[in-house]
């Protein structure tokens, strides 16, 4: 809940706002879940701000600083963001859905899970960003700056510009971003990503091909590790990805609890019935 007193001073207009933070800057402001949709918040001083689960559709920001602020989960649909300082802000899950960030600085702000769909990042610097499960569809990217930025579990091939990307360093291309992608990706926002040559192969020969992407657990008897083994590699081999569960099955509420888990996050459960595995739970 947002402090009262701070949300009055934010309405009486950004002039009287940041005196107010210039005159007590060890204060940090508190104006979570208010509504401020339609406002016009340029040069807007929120450093610090605790603006999580704030409404913002159609805010301008323009040249606000919002250094280390938290905005999770806020929703800032078409809202102008250009030339904003953003570094080091706290945005996860929080909606940009039309958004302008053009010449926003976006260094090592956390991105992870953000809805970007449409959303205009050109010239952003992305330096140390982390994209992680953003949603990019349609997002344009014209000359973004990148560098030991993370792009991991995202959907690429509807990203705009990606071939302009500036690389000022190496960033992290996940391969589940490759399969999620399709291989639909620029080779030259790879290959200046960083990407091995190998890889690039890999994303490409995936172009036009169904992803057949399956995960199996294997459960069993720490006394069947050879066979276990041998069963992994073949698994593997065939192009399932395989996890290992090696430990005595024993019976009682935590092997219950691990399958449940495993039931629900693998697409196979496997378990090995032998003679060791059948003694151990009847032991």
């Amino acid at each position: 809940m947002a402090n009262k007193e701070h949300v009055k001073i934010i309405r009486q207009g950004i002039a009287v706002w940041n005196e107010w933070r210039k005159k007590y800057p060890e204060v940090r402001p508190d104006l979570r879940d208010e509504n401020f949709n339609g406002a016009d918040f340029n040069g807007a001083d929120f450093n610090r701000a605790r603006l999580n689960g704030a409404r913002l559709n159609d805010t301008t920001l323009r040249g606000a600083w919002l250094n280390d602020a938290n905005m999770s989960s806020v929703n800032l649909r078409r809202a102008d963001l250009r030339r904003a300082d953003l570094r080091r802000a706290d945005f996860s899950e929080a909606s940009f859905s039309g958004a302008w960030f053009d010449d926003a600085d976006l260094s090592d702000a956390n991105l992870s899970g953000v809805m970007l769909s449409d959303a205009n990042l050109s010239n952003t610097n992305l330096f140390g960003a982390n994209l992680s499960s953003a949603h990019l569809f349609g997002a344009k990217f014209t000359n973004a700056r990148t560098g030991w930025t993370i792009f991991s579990n995202i959907d690429l091939h509807s990203v705009k510009e990606l071939e302009s990307v500036k690389h000022e360093g190496p960033s992290t291309i996940g391969i589940d971003t490759l399969i999620r992608s399709n291989g639909d990706i620029p080779p030259s926002f790879l290959k200046g990503a960083g990407v091995p040559d190998e890889l690039i192969e890999y994303a490409r020969s995936l172009i036009g091909r169904a992803i057949e992407y399956y995960t199996c657990f294997i459960s069993y008897s720490s006394l069947d590790q050879n066979f276990a083994e041998r069963l992994y590699a073949d698994l593997q081999n065939k192009g399932v990805r395989c996890w290992f569960a090696p430990h005595d099955m024993k019976i009682g509420d935590k092997i219950r609890t691990r399958i449940d888990e495993s039931i629900r996050i693998y697409d196979k459960l496997l378990l090995v019935l032998s003679e060791h595995s059948v003694n151990a739970f009847g032991q």
